[in-house]
């Protein structure tokens, strides 16, 4: 996108250090990097080519690629700066260390089971952070100071109310913004919702074209819902 939307061949020296950034991200096991074609300069290449082919500008014929490809191509033009940040979330985690230290988390994997998409390392690092135990009592302690009861912001569901005694004092938290959207600035309790566990999964859901969506988002989201149901 920055190069104009035109293919990069193998030697050019942004190829060569996209090949050496995506080889190196802790997604991949050894089988996978001791494969030749894994990441490699000739590969990137040929993935600008297909970027570049599969554009709206682009008047010639298009390389055959898959969906992925595809929609990647769309979401670089509809969400332009979104994009940007994420890609830059991810070399500045690389460079910094940080995504090597952050341990795997089974929610980062979607439900068709996928696996080799990078952005899932953004997802795993908010996801750590979330679960953090000193986050969430700091919330709840907030909560708690503000005479607010323990309910998720989206759906209103009260865990106390429904489980007694066990769901006291019981709630997660999730980031209303997405670390790469808001830089890795050190959390507020107000960047913060309380959620329950059925809001938190659909908060982080993903599907083409949307990676993530915000609490005031979901609750409007069941609202359409409900009124599509009611007709």
């Amino acid at each position: 996108m920055k190069n104009g939307w035109r293919e990069l061949r193998t030697r050019e020296r942004e190829v060569q250090e996209l090949s050496e950034l995506l080889r190196s991200l802790p997604l991949h096991s050894p089988e996978e990097r001791a494969l030749p074609d894994f990441r490699s300069p000739d590969s990137v290449s040929r993935k600008t080519s297909d970027f570049a082919t599969n554009h709206v500008s682009y008047s010639g014929k298009p390389t055959r690629c898959g969906k992925p490809t595809r929609l990647m191509v769309e979401a670089f033009m509809a969400r332009e700066a979104e994009m940007l940040q994420a890609a830059h979330a991810i070399e500045e985690g690389i460079a910094s260390g940080e995504l090597y230290r952050v341990p795997a988390q089974p929610d980062e994997i979607d439900d068709t089971g996928a696996t080799a998409i990078e952005g899932r390392l953004l997802v795993r690092r908010l996801l750590a952070r979330e679960r953090d135990p000193k986050l969430r009592m700091l919330k709840i302690k907030q909560m708690q100071r503000h005479g607010r009861a323990l309910r998720c912001e989206v759906c209103d569901f009260d865990f106390a109310h429904t489980y007694g005694d066990l769901g006291e004092g019981y709630i997660e938290v999730h980031h209303v913004t997405p670390l790469y959207v808001s830089g890795t600035r050190e959390t507020r309790l107000d960047d913060l919702a309380c959620v329950c566990a059925n809001c938190h999964r659909m908060c982080h859901r993903s599907r083409p074209g949307e990676s993530w969506r915000t609490p005031a988002a979901l609750r409007e989201q069941i609202r359409k819902s409900a009124q599509k149901a009611a007709h």
